[in-house]
């Protein structure tokens, strides 16, 4: 039988009522040719649906759901599970599943199972685990050393189809045969060539083209302070893994002799340097966009758009991290030097501007929609820690290595145990800092040791088996809105204590990579919604993916755009999806319906419904952007965590 003797519950991978409604409709991209597609599936036989690297742990998840949208399924195996091949059935491993955690309930899933470990399997190619006693199977998946390529590609082409004011267009924006095409946006009168200040609005003089860039998230704005962690996290992970980058990812920039990782950066990083405007005296924008909710269709929008035109510290200091940052890695390429050497020059009058004038936090009004840009005046002073540690490392001058030395123990990871997983770029700067050779001794020592406590004894860090059962454990207060970011940054500060050879021992460099590991296909599938959290991988071999995005482009009961199902097209590939929120709808009127949403009653990590409705006031899912809006930032530690794993 595939779904147990209990009632089967409905399928959580669409939108509709009820809660969690099933897709009428298959895969837009079916399973390979082979035996296995004559197995029933049983989704509770839970793999990474993409696959594994042939020296990786591999461990399918056998679940037994208990609570939560699902609680009335069950799956219990019983004997020895198989892993066949796709193509004709044949054996190649078998072995009885082992009980996780002694039968115990998993409180963040509401869900019990066991595992079954086929790690000796090693041999590439496409397999399924076979349970014979029910005759039912997982997804298919692959292993191989090149697994993850086409999904790394895939993935970065968000930011391809996220440029701001740009034609997505053919080729480029075609996966084979389906293409996903838009006009040019928002380069109207008035729009982002020709922006002006919010608080003159009928004066022509304040107009600036502030075109270029990416979107923020499912939103068309731009934000200067919103930038900071994408921008840093895809430089890390070119620093970390370059060889995980080629120029063959198909966008307009490829095959031009640099990365394509390094074309969308220059996309964003042009449009950083129109926010240190000239006049600016080094000063930055804080951010751009309209001054109204309701974001038409993108190349449909006649809104006039705005600008703050003071400059604000936030903005100041983030972008002054940022080119210094990038100036560090463009000057690697010959091409690049002279951006590089003028990056580095802009980063300068930046933080020169940071220190000269007074700090505010105040800059974003909220006249100019939708998120407050807007940094704490103290997480401003950590981002100058970053801003000095990579001015330091680009020009040597003492002076920023003095500030370094002087603040590096009021940043992020000195005051949360968690050492930065919210703030990545501030930890992964504090590394960089300390690999420096002029690097203080004192405090080399002193960021190493930090980050050597806390990897020995706070519950993020190691693979604790113990901990949950689809061994991707997160805090259950980690489950909030964006909670995949997390996700991503738990598998990247693990990954850590190998990329800084800060893991001594065979063992340790084991359990580090397996934590990492199983962040990562928790991304792929390996949760309790057994669900891909990207969008419309089904040609890259997810079998269960997310299905729908709060996005202004692909939005609810478009056609062409709205559902991956049921849609012509769907949203285009490989957008991470915000994630579980056990906090969805948070401090709502007691009388919206969405304060009676099935998502608030389910374990943190079954807090998220496949959907993409909009201000909906009597829907249970209207704010689904607190579940499904992706956003920049989520992407690029994703693509940080995925890198790490190819090549």
């Amino acid at each position: 039988m595939t779904e147990g003797t209990k009632p089967a519950a409905s399928n959580p991978v669409a939108s509709t009522a009820p809660y969690p409604a099933t897709p009428k409709k298959p895969p837009p991209i079916p399973a390979p040719e082979g035996q296995g597609g004559s197995i029933p599936l049983q989704r509770y036989i839970v793999v990474d649906q993409f696959g594994y690297r042939p020296d990786m742990t591999k461990i399918a998840v056998l679940v037994d759901p208990e609570q939560g949208w699902n609680a009335a399924d069950s799956y219990a195996p019983e004997g020895e599970l198989e892993v066949r091949r796709w193509a004709d059935g044949s054996v190649v491993f078998s072995a009885r599943p082992t009980p996780w955690n002694e039968g115990k309930l998993d409180p963040s899933s509401g869900d019990k199972g066991s595992w079954f470990n086929f790690t000796k399997l090693e041999e590439p190619g496409l397999y399924y685990v076979f349970d014979p006693k029910n005759n039912v199977r997982s997804h298919p998946f692959e292993i191989g050393a090149d697994v993850y390529e086409k999904v790394l590609k895939t993935a970065q082409r968000m930011f391809y189809f996220n440029r701001a004011n740009f034609e997505k267009r053919k080729p480029f924006a075609c996966q084979g045969e389906r293409c996903w095409l838009q006009g040019a946006d928002n380069l109207g009168r008035l729009q982002d060539s020709e922006a002006r200040s919010v608080t003159d609005r009928k004066n022509g003089k304040t107009a600036r083209d502030l075109s270029g860039g990416w979107w923020d998230a499912g939103d068309t704005n731009k934000y200067v302070t919103f930038s900071n962690e994408p921008v840093h996290q895809l430089l890390t992970a070119y620093e970390e893994k370059p060889e995980a980058f080629g120029d063959d990812t198909g966008i307009p920039e490829s095959q031009n002799g640099l990365p394509d990782l390094i074309d969308e950066l220059l996309v964003e990083l042009s449009w950083l340097e129109k926010m240190q405007p000239k006049d600016l005296d080094g000063g930055v924008l804080l951010k751009m966009g309209n001054v109204d909710y309701g974001d038409p269709v993108p190349e449909q929008s006649k809104l006039e758009r705005y600008y703050y035109p003071e400059p604000c510290s936030s903005a100041a200091i983030v972008a002054a991290s940022e080119f210094a940052h990038a100036a560090l890695v463009l000057r690697g390429f010959p091409q690049l030097q002279q951006r590089a050497k003028e990056l580095g020059e802009r980063a300068e009058r930046a933080y020169a501007y940071y220190h000269a004038h007074p700090k505010s936090d105040a800059c974003d009004d909220g006249t100019i929609k939708a998120g407050d840009a807007d940094k704490p005046l103290k997480e401003q002073d950590q981002n100058a820690v970053v801003a000095a540690a990579y001015l330091f490392a680009l020009t040597g001058k003492p002076e920023y290595d003095e500030y370094v030395i002087e603040h590096y123990a009021q940043t992020e990871p000195f005051e949360s145990d968690q050492w930065s997983l919210y703030r990545q770029h501030q930890g992964d700067a504090l590394l960089y800092y300390a690999r420096l050779e002029k690097a203080n001794a004192a405090v080399r020592n002193a960021i190493l040791g930090r980050k050597l406590e806390l990897s020995q004894s706070i519950d993020i860090f190691r693979m604790r088996p113990q901990f949950d059962l689809y061994r991707a454990f997160m805090r259950p207060v980690t489950y909030h809105w964006g909670s995949n970011n997390q996700r991503a940054a738990t598998g990247n500060t693990n990954y850590d204590m190998i990329v800084h050879k800060l893991a001594k021992t065979p063992e340790d460099r084991q359990t580090f990579h397996d934590r990492a590991a199983g962040m990562l296909h928790s991304f792929h599938g390996v949760n309790p919604m057994q669900l891909v959290y990207l969008t419309n991988m089904y040609a890259v071999g997810g079998d269960a993916c997310a299905d729908e995005a709060y996005h202004t482009w692909f939005r609810d009961k478009d056609p062409k755009w709205d559902n991956a199902r049921e849609s012509e097209l769907g949203p285009a590939p490989g957008y991470v999806t915000g994630g579980p929120n056990k906090d969805y709808c948070k401090g709502q009127p007691a009388d919206h319906a969405c304060t009676k949403s099935p998502v608030r009653d389910q374990p943190p990590g079954k807090a998220y419904v496949d959907t993409n409705t909009g201000w909906e006031p009597t829907n249970p899912y209207d704010k689904s952007w607190e579940l499904t809006e992706p956003a920049i930032y989520y992407q690029a530690s994703y693509l940080r965590l995925l890198s790490k794993f190819t090549k």
